[in-house]
């Protein structure tokens, strides 16, 4: 079912029909040879309230007559309507929904916590009342499905710098949370407009174990950068000295430099140096 206009008249117009049609029943109930006029004047004037409805700033009421979906109204005001319908209201302002911390195995079977925010409004009010039993309830559940969903797809973490990741992705990660979330609550008349993780964590029984490899990971990483620096800047150093021509470097002198600068930049602590006196032989 798709929203359409329903059937509206100016509210203001119509108040004042029925306050005319009230005075004129008080005066012929005055002179009680038009008793029969007055009654139907007031008849008619009850039948004009019955479609009287009043809709408040970002809001849309369906109107129903007889189980039989006529349209609805979205802007704000007083307004007339077919007399003797149905009218339900439903809120388009902007809202949010905060999903519990979902526990979940990512993708390569590792146990997180997971939580996320959902921005979303009403778009289609015939689609958000009458597609689905209630879309608020509809609306939290599909965004707990989605936000599982999306987790099993990804690593938390990525180790080798290959593919997304939960965590080193999230605008990603995002994306295509709020697409997933927006195919499956079309039907319901919401369109999403942002969705965000707002909590990532491994979870409690294997946090330490996880936080260690990353603390390895992360030395490792270190290490390579370290070493990488440190091969340039010998080579850096032999290539000046070679060019300027301020010493001659055999083969094995040259392994003996390279040693030693390595050492004094990859070492954790820094190097004591020992001054050779003496002959390198």
């Amino acid at each position: 079912m798709t929203e359409r206009n329903a059937f509206k008249m100016n509210g203001f117009l119509v108040l004042l029909l029925m306050l005319m049609l009230v005075a004129g029943a008080i005066y012929f109930f005055i002179n009680l040879q038009f008793i029969i006029i007055g009654i139907l004047m007031v008849l008619l004037a009850v039948v004009l309230l019955s479609g009287m409805l009043i809709v408040q700033p970002n809001q849309a009421k369906a109107i129903t007559f007889f189980g039989r979906y006529l349209g609805s109204i979205r802007e704000a005001g007083i307004w007339f309507t077919v007399p003797f319908s149905i009218s339900k209201k439903v809120s388009l302002r902007v809202r949010n929904f905060n999903s519990a911390k979902l526990k979940v195995n990512d993708v390569e079977g590792n146990p997180i916590e997971i939580a996320a925010v959902i921005v979303f409004k009403v778009v289609d009010s015939a689609k958000a009342l009458f597609d689905v039993d209630n879309y608020e309830q509809f609306v939290e559940i599909q965004s707990e499905t989605a936000l599982r969903h999306v987790a099993t797809k990804y690593p938390y973490d990525n180790f080798h710098d290959e593919g997304y990741s939960l965590r080193g992705n999230t605008e990603e990660i995002a994306a295509e949370l709020a697409k997933e979330l927006q195919s499956r609550l079309t039907v319901s008349g919401v369109e999403v407009l942002e969705a965000r993780l707002t909590h990532l964590a491994y979870a409690t029984e294997i946090a330490s174990a996880m936080l260690q490899r990353q603390q390895a990971a992360a030395i490792i990483a270190a290490r390579q950068k370290i070493v990488e620096g440190a091969v340039g800047m010998a080579q850096m150093a032999i290539d000046k000295l070679q060019q300027e021509g301020t010493v001659e470097l055999d083969e094995e002198r040259k392994v003996t430099m390279i040693n030693n600068l390595m050492v004094a930049i990859v070492s954790d602590k820094a190097a004591q140096p020992v001054i050779n006196a003496g002959s390198l032989y």
